[in-house]
């Protein structure tokens, strides 16, 4: 547990590329983002990235702050990802259809922080996947909260029920909201 003198904190964690690919599905249509001459190119930023942290650090301070992302595409995103302060985790897919490899760092990457910070008492995921059901899991039997980060339409209704909190990106930045997809 926490010494008596170090506040409760907060760790933030994004499955960055897939809020992205979400935003650029909302606009462009389900499936537009898996498309290689799409996904495999230099992004434009919708993600704000501001926005989310500020949401993130009404939980607590930030003790870490960390994303998990292909970065080579994602460069215009440098000035708010460096304004924000994060640590930038490359993923390099091994295959043009890999997926998962983000969620499976980021996950083992929460357990082994929880075991070596006792002060970080809220773990906040920027992601919708359901597989990070079972970090969910994890995270509760550790004694620690969990808020999740995600979109409607690309959030699985599950993944948002196993949250203590779980907070909308539309409605953190003001956007319009859509309904989650049946089943998610």
């Amino acid at each position: 547990m926490p010494h008596s003198h170090e506040p409760p904190c907060v760790a933030l964690y994004w499955d960055f590329e897939n809020l992205h690919a979400g935003l650029v599905e909302a606009r462009a249509g389900e499936g537009h983002y898996a498309k290689p001459d799409v996904r495999f190119k230099l992004q434009e930023p919708l993600v704000d990235v501001a926005a989310v942290t500020a949401a993130a650090t009404t939980q607590g301070p930030l003790a870490i702050h960390r994303a998990y992302c292909n970065w080579q595409f994602f460069s215009r995103y440098r000035d708010a990802l460096m304004q924000a302060g994060m640590d930038l985790v490359q993923m390099f897919p091994p295959g043009g259809a890999a997926k998962n490899g983000a969620d499976i760092r980021l996950s083992l990457d929460v357990l082994e922080d929880l075991g070596r910070f006792p002060h970080i008492r809220t773990v906040v995921v920027v992601g919708g996947d359901s597989d990070f059901l079972p970090l969910a899991q994890k995270v509760h039997a550790a004694g620690r909260r969990l808020v999740g980060v995600g979109t409607r339409p690309n959030t699985n209704r599950h993944w948002a029920g196993s949250c203590d909190a779980f907070l909308w990106y539309e409605d953190l930045v003001g956007g319009v909201a859509a309904e989650p997809a049946p089943g998610g």
